[in-house]
């Protein structure tokens, strides 16, 4: 019960990581499309996909940990703790991100509305913040379920790489152990998480666009 609240807090911090910085970079990417800036960003995106979570972190471990010093190297309860492994365990998803935001923002963007929008005058940003984002986004909305599923299950390698005392270090032990009840416990946990927010998900979808409804039984 103690190591929830863990896994948790650091699956919060990943997600946070992974939707700021892919939405950011697949909106910057898509608004300069073409431009360097823009194939810096896709190569990004595509080595943050390529690279295992457990390389990146062992990266950043030989970078800010014994490189530079900035970081604990192990161990949990402050936010330096913390950053360093929610950064690692939501890298991947913030280049998966990165690339649907990309996509969907380029779909939007070329349609009437927003041609519409630009020729009314208004500023760019107010065009992009207030008509193309919410278009933009809806592809990392319905990927947030599986995304909520991936950072999961990446915990349990991220959490023994940095020693957190999270349900994932306690599942893999229980493996070790052949602690079958323990293991089973900790599945049927994430199985329940898991569907409450993919259900979530999909009440979040219908309320951003009014053109999908769930269906009635």
């Amino acid at each position: 019960a103690q190591s929830l609240p863990i896994s948790a807090l650091l699956g919060i911090v990943a997600m946070m990581w992974a939707l700021s910085l892919g939405i950011s970079a697949g909106i910057l990417s898509a608004l300069r499309r073409g431009s360097g800036l823009d194939l810096a960003l896709r190569l990004a995106a595509t080595g943050g996909i390529a690279l295992p979570n457990f390389v990146i972190a062992s990266f950043l471990i030989i970078v800010f940990v014994f490189g530079l010093g900035l970081f604990p190297v192990a161990g949990w309860g402050t936010i330096r703790h913390m950053l360093l492994p929610g950064f690692a365990l939501g890298a991947p998803f913030a280049a998966y991100i990165a690339r649907l935001t990309r996509t969907g923002m380029l779909e939007v963007l070329s349609q009437d509305h927003i041609r519409t929008a630009h020729a009314k005058g208004l500023p760019p940003r107010l065009v992009i913040m207030r008509h193309a984002m919410k278009g933009g986004i809806l592809p990392v909305v319905s990927y947030l379920g599986p995304a909520t599923a991936g950072i999961l299950t990446g915990s349990l390698v991220i959490e023994k790489i940095f020693f957190i005392p999270g349900t994932g270090t306690h599942f893999i032990n229980s493996a070790l152990n052949r602690d079958y009840t323990l293991a089973m416990g900790v599945t049927i946990l994430y199985t329940v998480l898991v569907y409450s927010l993919n259900t979530i998900v999909d009440l979040a979808y219908t309320f951003l666009d009014p053109r999908i409804q769930l269906e009635e039984e």
